[in-house]
């Protein structure tokens, strides 16, 4: 009996202990379950403003003279005298003598004509007295009728005037020829290149050097048909006192930049077949004087920057620049945290701001940030940045 028991002892234990468990796991409470809720993207957003704003694009060009000239003589000769102002680089004023060449065969050629201008003045005087005698003797005679032009002795003192005028023309030559020796410039400006020397000769027409007037520079910029649209301009244009558009230059040199301030005059007619582009021509006066920024010129043969601010003003909506997506779309937050994809009307764009003319309103949130796939639609949270500072 009790071996029997020490057997089956153990079998109860163990059922009773899984009777336990089985009653403890029947009133154990059910796990409270929690509903699963959807995470919403977080985006920067910022308010879009409007203003009143005058258009202006960036571009850059080339100075060059408005006037460049060959220096070239009207007449042949030895070079006998040349100007100190007349070396590369050098400054000369209008009427300055550059370069003198040999008058006296010119001189001689002066007196010469002179002498001609005499004898012709002395013939008409002679044909002319003759002229006086002859008419006296056809009044004496007191015939009938009306006496020839070559009874009267007229054609003769025509003649000998003409030959007169002819004289004084050639006194003129003459002595516009001794004035041609000394070859000057007539404007201001500054020696770019000089190929001659004293002693040589040259004949007429031969190249001297080259000049170019320092009075007025061009510069010619490129313009994109954007950024001509965005400046509100036509092609062809000209400007006049009242609407040339302002231009402001800059340019490095050495460790500092310099600024200079200058106006568009005209727009190219026609587009450059190889660039595609339109060429606006600006102007800067006096830039080696009152042009210059502290002492510095605005030099031929630089390269400056251009900044064309444009002739009328105009209503435009203002977004950051990284609210602009595929050229035209921009990401907007509505009222309901809902993202809206909508298209706008770019007006300009910089490297901080775009300017639209529609497609948004003032004072709506667009998007600042980075949207891996957006949907129109799709709920979001908007964040202005000052909130996360």
């Amino acid at each position: 009996m009790n071996k029997l028991l020490k057997t089956i002892a153990p079998v109860i234990v163990l059922a009773a202990s899984i009777g336990v468990v089985f009653a403890l796991s029947a009133t154990k409470p059910a796990p409270e379950k929690k509903e699963e809720t959807q995470r919403l993207i977080s985006l920067y957003v910022d308010e879009v403003k409007a203003d009143i704003i005058t258009i202006s694009v960036q571009t850059q060009g080339e100075v060059r003279p408005k006037t460049e000239i060959d220096l070239v003589p009207q007449v042949s000769g030895r070079i006998v005298a040349v100007s100190q102002s007349f070396a590369e680089g050098a400054e000369f004023d209008p009427g300055t003598t550059l370069v003198k060449i040999d008058a006296t065969d010119y001189q001689l050629a002066v007196t010469r004509a002179r002498a001609r201008v005499a004898e012709a003045q002395v013939a008409v005087q002679r044909e002319l007295a003759n002229a006086k005698i002859k008419e006296d003797q056809w009044l004496d005679k007191r015939t009938s009728g009306e006496p020839t032009p070559f009874a009267l002795n007229k054609p003769q003192v025509l003649e000998v005037e003409a030959k007169l005028l002819a004289a004084e023309a050639d006194l003129k030559e003459a002595q516009l020829n001794v004035a041609r020796t000394e070859i000057s410039a007539p404007f201001h400006g500054r020696v770019r290149e000089k190929s001659i020397g004293i002693g040589q000769y040259v004949s007429a027409g031969t190249r001297l050097g080259r000049v170019f007037s320092t009075d007025t520079v061009e510069i010619r910029l490129p313009l994109t048909d954007v950024q001509l649209a965005e400046l509100n301009l036509p092609i062809g244009f000209t400007a006049d006192a009242f609407n040339a558009p302002q231009v402001q230059f800059k340019a490095r040199v050495g460790n500092r930049e310099y600024f200079w301030s200058g106006h568009i005059v005209r727009i190219n007619a026609s587009v450059d077949p190889l660039t595609r582009l339109i060429y606006a021509i600006a102007e800067v006066e006096d830039p080696y004087g009152q042009g210059a920024d502290s002492g510095v010129p605005m030099a031929v043969g630089m390269f400056v920057n251009a900044e064309i601010a444009g002739v009328t003003s105009q209503r435009a909506l203002i977004l950051p620049r990284l609210a602009l997506r595929n050229a035209d779309k921009v990401y907007v937050v509505n009222d309901q945290n809902r993202l809206e994809i909508r298209t706008v009307d770019v007006l300009s764009t910089s490297e901080d701001t775009v300017l639209v003319t529609k497609g948004v309103e003032v004072g709506e949130k667009v998007v600042t940030s980075t949207i891996p796939a957006a949907i129109d639609g799709m709920e979001v949270r908007a964040i202005r940045r000052e909130q996360q500072s």
